[in-house]
């Protein structure tokens, strides 16, 4: 099931959730310029968890100036407060979400080391925020520390065109794929290239996500030989092919992780979306025909719900509940722990009741029985009267 977020027909070109420090998420919705010659803007979107839908209008919107050409990509720090933006024309541009809760406004700054670098096919933060990474379609790289923006990578012929990039969980490796169909693997502290990823002449490396559960140090990608596409594995370690599953049985044009490294997803396209359960890759999840006939622009999960937000030129952004398995509330995990406590205590109320000690098993019938409280309380108030002397303070 999904719901549309917005009233304005206009292009949608990327989009991408904000989680605030409110535990709020909003949407951002960012569109290109509309066949009447209205500049690009970025959208800021409320959502209900309740009913899994976005506000029929944004919160607040930032207009691009005409010169700026069209929105290219986006990326959201960690923190929820900055956006970088690439546009065609006006490079990166730097936003600040300001405000609480819902009562937010967005504020530009310049990027002077960004400002001249051409459109970006791919934008994104290292999971600690501590590294901008910015990929051109002209195939230069460079790894940024933010928000000093001092350069650590800067090469300008890392790749035909940049297709796909993304950090590793403890923002230790950078991976990025090419138009060509080749992938490479970057040291971040340093900007070393550390590998190129092994394949076969007719097959093509397309899109690159790490594994973000904390537990399995893999790299899935898209891999495409011919009419085949396969999400093959390598592992992080020694950076081998490990092997191989077919997920959405079509090219993917975009991928994306869940912020807890439990789901993977894939959008196609023409419009389907499917949703693999990392830990047994296997799907969990498949909408067909979601954006009809048309490619999808964004997949992305939302941090704290188990819904995705995707959007497409033709159809607009949509925001999907997924069927998987609903995840454990805290306070749910507080009454667990709180049942089990309570039928310990039972338990061992029981076994007090029916035992001759903590430690031994019921007595036999030939053995004496285990005296009872109260005896031993008798027995103590007795000598206590007959004693002429009260107890000694040790």
């Amino acid at each position: 099931m999904g719901s549309s977020g917005g009233s304005n027909p206009g292009p949608i070109s990327c989009g991408s959730w904000i989680r605030r420090p409110e535990n709020v998420n909003l949407a951002l919705i960012g569109r290109s310029r509309r066949p009447d010659s209205s500049p690009s803007t970025v959208e800021i979107f409320s959502f209900d968890p309740k009913v899994a839908s976005l506000s029929s209008s944004p919160l607040t919107e930032f207009v691009f100036e005409e010169c700026d050409g069209d929105l290219v990509s986006v990326a959201v720090h960690p923190s929820g407060d900055e956006i970088v933006c690439s546009t065609t024309q006006g490079g990166c541009k730097l936003l600040e979400l300001c405000g609480q809760e819902l009562n937010v406004k967005l504020l530009i700054k310049e990027l002077p080391s960004l400002k001249d670098v051409g459109p970006q096919s791919c934008l994104t933060f290292s999971v600690d925020g501590s590294k901008l990474a910015t990929g051109g379609v002209n195939g230069h790289l460079r790894i940024l520390e933010w928000p000093s923006l001092r350069p650590i990578l800067d090469e300008p012929n890392a790749h035909k065109s940049v297709r796909d990039m993304d950090f590793s969980l403890d923002s230790e490796f950078l991976a990025s794929t090419s138009s060509d169909g080749s992938a490479r693997v970057w040291k971040t502290d340093d900007g070393v290239p550390i590998t190129t990823l092994t394949r076969n002449a007719d097959e093509k490396i397309e899109l690159c996500r790490f594994s973000k559960d904390g537990t399995k140090p893999f790299l899935f990608c898209t891999v495409q030989k011919g009419e085949k596409a396969v999400m093959a594995v390598w592992d992080i370690s020694n950076w081998k092919r490990i092997g191989y599953k077919r997920l959405l049985r079509k090219p993917a044009c975009i991928m994306s992780i869940s912020r807890d490294g439990k789901y993977l997803a894939l959008g196609s396209k023409d419009g389907d979306i499917c949703v693999a359960e990392v830990k047994k890759m296997e799907v969990s999840h498949m909408s067909k025909r979601l954006h009809l006939g048309t490619s999808i622009k964004t997949l992305e999960f939302c941090p704290s719900e188990r819904v995705i937000l995707t959007s497409s030129v033709e159809w607009g952004a949509l925001v999907t509940k997924l069927n998987v398995p609903a995840d454990w509330k805290e306070w749910q995990i507080y009454v667990l722990l709180i049942s089990l406590f309570l039928a310990s205590a039972v338990v061992f109320y029981i076994f007090y009741e029916n035992s001759d000690s903590f430690w031994q098993f019921p007595l036999g019938r030939d053995q004496p029985a285990r005296p009872r409280f109260d005896s031993f309380v008798g027995d103590s108030q007795s000598q206590s009267a007959d004693d002429p002397f009260g107890p000694v303070d040790m």
